[in-house]
């Protein structure tokens, strides 16, 4: 057996020098003397480009996006990696009729180049521009929005049924990286796209280099073998004939044939899940990648992977030589790497937390970190480096870190289940059911509260006050600055009646004193922080610099302002709320959360107690109720009404006053 598998071997290596003799070297002279890329508006100008002119082409693609997004920051690894592989798709297959999906999107920008958006493309991810991200409303090239892990197989097996629905023969390409393989999601799209035996294509994108990258002709030829008519019409006929002969023969014949010729390409698991594997093949050659597309166009019948190893940050040295590739970059200079980075007046949100975590880990030892593929985002990988025994990263897969923290909390230990307030969203479910219900002492720091700026709506941490605080037994919690952070990591710590969270913002803090560690506040107790008569301001977060602001114009204009800091959306301060209730004409509420959040809370509270029956003039500010899309996140706040200036336009609204100018009103 080894002895004909040494034979097959050598004549594919044979036939492939023969083929490769055959094959005509690109002359100089096939080279447009104009770039290429200027003669490339849609895919369809890239389809008429001949296939030895493609690497020329990639470059100037790959020098293109270099050149862009230094001048924008954004997620430049990602797509530099991707930039042979967007163009074969985009040259085999007929888009937009064929639908191609990605996954996440940071990967996306070779792809917004080749559609017809490369006139835009400085105006990445800034105000009025380019989403960093695919979204259907910017193009009819982007079949599906994207921004959040592993939903692209479960959109493409949509969009496969309903072409099958529709009566229609349309190909539909889903990527998705190896690291949004580790969410479930991906694994039950791969499990009901294998039962349906749907015809969808699915591209495994391997940028982690797990494993060995393929070379040489002979991975190549493989490849082409594998996903060339003659096998791929046997296997089809095989299927047809054996469906004849009952389920448990059938798959004992296609187990037995998919083993055989595992034996020879390398069996996986995806197989068990009813897909045809072809690769891995080597994702920055047209040599490999555009013989095996177009074979799976024209012979496949059902769902098919195509594992496709490429490297992150591929062309341009300094990406390559980064421990991150350079995943999400600032401006930077394109000679030298060098990224652009303001000073910071005062540490980051983030840093203060992982600072503060790591400072009561060394107190006490049953204090763990969790986090979702974030470490460095969440600030946890400072907790990682000072005790990588009780730090844990389990990947893409929110609902797992939240259940898993469920299950060491069970044990006595102290979880902190870092996430992002949008990831947040993902584990909802875990969070209601298996940490709420249950009553147990979860901590959740939550980053990214508010807008973030230039990722957009699907990053924006708009809804866990309003879907955490529904919850019967949960602490809700929001800092109003960094020193209040501190106060709210050692009172999570302290916390063991049930679930607890806080949250902050994206970036640097406001710049006060922090204390040599944090204090245990008292549960659902706020704060006043600026005395006054007339107008009451209860701030949620870190609004509470601007209503300090606010309250100088306010005075100023003869209305004396007390300003107070709520600190806890549940439970709430109800005396504090009624103090300020009964002895203010004014009661403004302010958060950078959506409507039903600590606004809704609090006017249901006055409700109920009657304090509304007087006069009382009440109005909460939330962020507004539509998708907010990306600027600074400055401009995002004064357009939702959330500034100083629109906090004093709120007053003067509430007591029928129009404001003339700062701190001057008719």
């Amino acid at each position: 057996m080894k002895l004909e598998k040494v034979r097959f071997l050598l004549i594919f290596r044979d036939e492939t020098f023969q083929e490769n003799k055959k094959r005509k070297p690109a002359s100089v002279t096939s080279l447009p003397a104009t770039p290429l890329l200027d003669t490339v508006k849609l895919p369809a100008d890239l389809r008429k480009v001949d296939d030895r002119d493609l690497p020329k082409l990639a470059r100037e693609v790959r020098d293109e996006m270099i050149d862009a997004v230094s001048k924008t920051g954004g997620h430049l690894g990602a797509g530099l990696g991707v930039v042979e592989l967007t163009i074969a798709i985009h040259k085999v297959f007929n888009t937009p009729d064929d639908r191609l999906i990605f996954d996440v999107g940071h990967q996306c920008y070779p792809h917004k180049i080749l559609t017809g958006r490369r006139d835009r493309i400085r105006t990445l991810r800034q105000e009025d521009g380019l989403s960093g991200f695919t979204r259907r409303a910017e193009s009819e090239y982007d079949p599906f929005g994207a921004a959040h892990s592993s939903t692209s197989i479960s959109a493409g097996l949509g969009m496969a049924v309903g072409a099958e629905l529709a009566g229609k023969k349309r190909n539909v390409i889903s990527i998705i990286g190896d690291g949004s393989m580790s969410a479930g999601m991906a694994f039950e799209a791969l499990n009901n796209a294998g039962a349906l035996d749907a015809r969808l294509i699915v591209i495994l994108n391997d940028n982690d280099m797990s494993i060995a990258p393929p070379t040489g002709a002979m991975s190549a030829y493989l490849a082409r073998l594998a996903s060339g008519r003659a096998y791929m019409g046997v296997r089809e006929m095989g299927k047809k004939l054996t469906g004849y002969l009952g389920k448990s023969i059938d798959r004992a014949i296609t187990r037995a044939v998919e083993h055989a010729r595992g034996y020879v390409t390398g069996g996986t698991m995806f197989e068990e899940l009813g897909f045809y594997h072809i690769g891995p093949i080597d994702g920055h050659s047209f040599d490999h990648l555009l013989p095996v597309l177009r074979n799976v166009r024209d012979n496949a019948h059902g769902p098919v992977l195509i594992h496709v190893v490429t490297q992150k940050g591929k062309g341009y040295p300094p990406a390559e030589a980064a421990a991150d590739k350079y995943h999400g970059v600032n401006k930077f200079d394109v000679i030298t790497g060098a990224q652009t980075k303001a000073k910071p007046n005062a540490p980051s949100y983030t840093s203060v937390f992982g600072d503060a975590l790591v400072q009561e880990a060394g107190f006490d030892d049953r204090i763990v970190g969790i986090t979702a593929a974030m470490p460095d985002g969440t600030g946890l990988g400072k907790m990682l480096q000072a005790y990588p025994s009780r730090t844990f990263d389990v990947g893409i897969a929110e609902q797992h870190a939240v259940t898993f923290a469920a299950g060491l909390a069970t044990e006595g230990f102290k979880p902190f289940c870092a996430i992002y307030s949008t990831f947040l969203q993902r584990g909802y479910d875990q969070v209601v059911h298996d940490v709420a219900i249950q009553g147990l002492p979860v901590r959740f720091p939550i980053d990214r509260a508010g807008f973030v700026g230039a990722d957009g709506p699907t990053h924006a941490g708009s809804f866990d006050t309003t879907f955490l605080a529904t919850l019967p037994g949960m602490v809700v919690m929001a800092a109003a600055d960094e020193a209040e952070l501190k106060h709210m990591v050692r009172t999570a710590v302290a916390y063991d009646d049930g679930p607890i969270s806080f949250r902050y913002p994206r970036g640097e803090g406001v710049g006060v004193e922090l204390p040599e560690r944090g204090e245990i506040l008292q549960i659902g107790k706020g704060r006043i922080v600026k005395e006054g008569s007339k107008v009451a301001i209860l701030s949620f977060g870190t609004r509470l610099k601007d209503c300090l602001l606010a309250a100088e114009d306010l005075e100023a204009a003869g209305l004396s302002t007390t300003v107070a800091d709520a600190r806890f959306a549940k439970p709430l301060d109800h005396e504090l709320i009624r103090q300020l209730a009964r002895h203010h004409e004014v009661l403004i509420t302010i958060e950078e959360g959506a409507v039903g959040g600590f606004g809704s809370h609090v006017l249901q509270f006055l409700a109920t107690e009657g304090l509304l029956d007087h006069g009382l003039k009440v109005r909460s500010l939330v962020l507004p109720d539509i998708w907010m899309e990306q600027a600074s996140p400055d401009v995002m706040y004064a357009k939702a009404g959330l500034d100083r200036a629109g906090i004093v336009k709120t007053v003067f609204g509430a007591l029928g006053k129009t404001v003339i100018g700062v701190g001057a009103a008719s």
